[in-house]
């Protein structure tokens, strides 16, 4: 686990450049760094040590010096894959030099053979070519940027504003659909010119031409067994994927909160160390649920309570490991989970991706629980529903307007925050990118399907890539702690992805399949929990007179101004302070867009 960074292009003092760049980002690997700089290539690396710790050092060649690589991630299925690549003449135990020889054999095809998170950039001498892959979910990061001939790529943002062909510009033109997505939902950023190379998808840059062309493609062929046999190939491949995130040279603990996805991992996994904050108001406080489980299990649970005040101090800290704006209160309370685990262990494993693959959301329950709503004459329903749009959201309208529209013009994940409605009210500055454009080629892939199954490709494009595995590995990495995702697992969601309706979502609950599969192992009712979702209780304190002077103090600033109809932000702020409406997500939306702003923009980073 690592950070890597470099460029291909003329530069002045390259090597000083090149150090500057993984200086910034040397969070992620603390513990060594390694460089390559010949002609007009340059390739770094900052690693924490997790595989083959004295013969896994970065840039790797091939034997012959043909190839070079720098890497961020692990190949779980290395010692696998070294079984297909005898012919190769291997000189470490690392998952590394895999990718390398795996290249000289299959070529561009190699990311189709590695399970795992990776973000990798490899350069072919004879070929004089940079190929860059990343993995098919997107657990590891990987942007790019090109001006004057010179390419720049790294696993954060930040490392390019140690380069001197790198100019800081915000791009205004996402700030809209931010404010709906609550993260940036495309493949442009915040940064204008800065690319995120998408989710299972290559780049290949050849005489300064970049393409970038996508290798995997997610596909739900729905598989109708008996589902006692669909609960079993749960479990087998759920103990599969476990024990490959178990593969480490060091210890390997993990996150522990009261849900079924934690606690199922932790089950399987039995780590020594587990770990959990919470908070002093018991609603939004999940410790004892995570000490009730370690007790059972015999095994040890580490937790700490975060107060308000510690909370707000360490939002710029936040805001700069982000590198664009998130406004996803939990991402505060990984912070905190992440720093505490990295005091023992340097690797945890984490729970992300249960709901995504295996259908964990209420909203994909409404589909089930109001089918009776869906008999009522299309035409009916959204004449129902233009009306109620003219009334302010409120719980019962906002169900009768979401039901009277098609899935496609309505659905843009799990995590809504402004309508875009709201969003032209609010901006000061022209909305160019809509909504619906962003979203419209998921749905164009799978027009055939169930409004489940798309709401599913939708949520895992956007609320799963973009931001939860977003926000998980930079609170792990700003920790120097490597977060391992065994549900993210392309042979996991082989058997999720093949899920009838009925296996993930009923009247009853949610993640069917999967809670069977838990309740097989867990050895208390956590299967039947609700998920919290890492609660915070910003909400409330939001209500209280500090944070809510705090606030009304960004959203008087001059650069507040400039953005958004602050009359507007303070008067939803001053009604949820007054508890006569809950803003709380809209409120900490802007918030955070203005915090990040402050940090990248007005502040030196």
């Amino acid at each position: 686990m690592c950070g890597i960074a470099g460029f291909v292009g003329k530069v002045k003092n390259p090597q000083k450049v090149l150090k500057k760049m993984t200086d910034r980002i040397a969070h992620r690997g603390p513990d060594d760094e390694g460089f390559f700089v010949e002609k007009e290539v340059a390739l770094g690396q900052r690693r924490l040590s997790i595989i083959d710790i004295a013969g896994g050092k970065q840039p790797m060649f091939t034997k012959d010096n043909s190839l070079v690589i720098v890497f961020n991630g692990e190949i779980y299925n290395y010692q696998d894959l070294k079984k297909e690549l005898t012919e190769y003449p291997f000189a470490t135990n690392s998952d590394t030099e895999v990718i390398l020889y795996g290249y000289k054999k299959w070529g561009k095809d190699v990311v189709n053979h590695l399970r795992g998170m990776f973000a990798f950039a490899l350069y072919d001498f004879e070929q004089e070519t940079l190929f860059c892959g990343r993995d098919p979910f997107g657990i590891k990061p990987f942007y790019y940027y090109e001006k004057e001939n010179v390419f720049l790529f790294a696993s954060e943002i930040k490392a390019f504003l140690d380069h001197p062909n790198f100019e800081k510009k915000l791009n205004e033109s996402i700030l809209s659909s931010f404010l709906t997505f609550s993260f940036t939902p495309t493949t442009e950023t915040f940064f204008e010119g800065v690319k995120r190379l998408d989710a299972g998808c290559t780049l290949t840059l050849k005489n300064h031409e970049i393409k970038v062309e996508r290798y995997y493609h997610l596909s739900f062929p729905i598989k109708k067994e008996e589902y006692e046999k669909t609960v079993e190939d749960i479990g087998n491949i759920m103990k599969e994927s476990v024990n490959y995130h178990m593969i480490s040279d060091v210890e390997v603990g993990s996150f522990l909160s009261s849900g079924i996805d934690s606690s199922y991992l932790v089950t399987l996994a039995k780590p020594n160390k587990t770990y959990t904050v919470g908070y002093d108001i018991p609603r939004y406080n999940e410790i004892d649920y995570a000490k009730d489980l370690a007790e059972k299990l015999n095994i040890q649970n580490i937790s700490r309570k975060i107060n308000k005040k510690e909370y707000m101090e360490i939002l710029d800290k936040i805001m700069y490991h982000m590198d664009e704006p998130a406004s996803d209160p939990a991402i505060v309370a990984l912070y905190f989970v992440a720093n505490l685990a990295s005091k023992d262990v340097k690797v945890v494993l984490s729970g992300e991706g249960a709901d995504e693959f295996f259908g964990g959301y209420n909203y994909y329950r409404e589909e089930v629980d109001m089918s009776f709503y869906n008999k009522i004459p299309f035409f009916i329903r959204h004449g129902i529903s233009k009306f109620f749009s003219l009334f302010p959201p409120m719980r019962g309208i906002n169900f009768l307007v979401r039901r009277g529209e098609k899935l496609e013009d309505s659905y843009i994940g799990v995590n809504k925050v402004w309508s875009e409605k709201e969003v032209k009210k609010l901006l000061n500055i022209p909305i160019t990118i809509k909504n619906k454009e962003i979203t419209k080629p998921i749905y164009d892939e799978f027009k055939e399907e169930s409004n489940i199954v798309k709401m599913q490709a939708i949520d895992i494009h956007f609320w799963l890539m973009k931001d939860i595995l977003q926000k998980a590995d930079r609170m792990t990495m700003a920790n120097s702690l490597e977060g391992r995702v065994p549900f993210v697992d392309k042979e996991v969601f082989k058997v999720a992805s093949s899920l009838p309706l009925e296996y993930k979502v009923t009247k009853e609950n949610t993640k069917v399949a999967l809670r069977s599969a838990a309740q097989k192992v867990i050895p208390n009712e956590s299967y039947k929990k609700k998920k919290l979702g890492f609660p915070v209780p910003i909400r409330d304190w939001m209500k209280e007179d500090d944070v809510y002077e705090i606030i009304k103090q960004s959203f008087e600033s001059e650069i507040a101004q400039k953005y958004f109809n602050t009359n507007m932000l303070l008067r939803m702020l001053e009604d949820h302070k007054n508890g006569k409406k809950d803003n709380y997500r809209k409120v900490w939306n802007v918030f955070c867009f203005l915090k990040w702003y402050q940090v990248f923009f007005q502040n030196e980073p």
